[in-house]
């Protein structure tokens, strides 16, 4: 089912997990999974970045292609993937948000990051205002989790953090919750898939 960019008024608990996906791999289907069971979201959409401005251009497959390898691991009701972002016409996180609110008014939505980029969240466009209006769930990735955890937004949003079960419960709270999923680490890497490619 294709999302459509112009949005609809139905109640649901979203899951958004952005990212390059180049390419879309078993391990972002694992995070997806898990972070859905463990928030009891309805849905998780695979949002396809049509350019991430933290990442170099170099070494980056169309867009066209990278959609079509999330769609590969996404099963079109649960795990959606989709390229709103580049229908929106978005490219910083903050910006996705606000126009997914306009178009989608009655939905609730969780933004899913790894490990990796909970310690990168301060390089993000208007982090801080990120971080406030909208729950965030993160996930273990091998080699980061600890330092993230430790890292400088962990830090400044410790009084806001909250078990995964509560991340979604209650609300008119001034600063919004955020949460780790404790879950089990996934060794994919689109890097060294990208390597393999390469080396075959």
């Amino acid at each position: 089912m294709t999302l459509n960019p112009r949005g609809d008024r139905r109640r649901r608990r979203i899951g958004l997990l952005g990212g390059s996906f180049n390419p879309a791999h078993d391990g972002h289907r694992h995070v997806a999974e898990q972070v859905r069971r463990a928030l009891r979201l309805d849905e998780v959409w695979l949002m396809v970045s049509p350019g991430n401005p933290l990442k170099p251009r170099r070494g980056m497959a169309p867009f066209a292609a990278r959609l079509a390898s999330a769609r590969a691991i996404a099963d079109g009701w649960r795990i959606r993937a989709t390229g709103i972002e580049a229908a929106l016409g978005t490219r910083y996180s903050i910006h996705t948000l606000a126009a997914l609110r306009q178009r989608f008014p009655r939905a609730r939505f969780v933004l899913v990051i790894g490990a990796d980029n909970l310690c990168q969240l301060p390089r993000w466009k208007s982090w801080a205002a990120i971080a406030a209006t909208t729950p965030i769930a993160v996930l273990p990735r091998p080699g980061w989790t600890r330092q993230a955890l430790a890292g400088k937004a962990a830090h400044r949003l410790a009084r806001h953090r909250r078990r995964p079960a509560a991340l979604l419960c209650g609300g008119g709270s001034v600063h919004a919750p955020w949460c780790f999923v404790p879950a089990a680490e996934h060794a994919a890497s689109a890097t060294a898939i990208r390597a393999a490619m390469q080396a075959a």
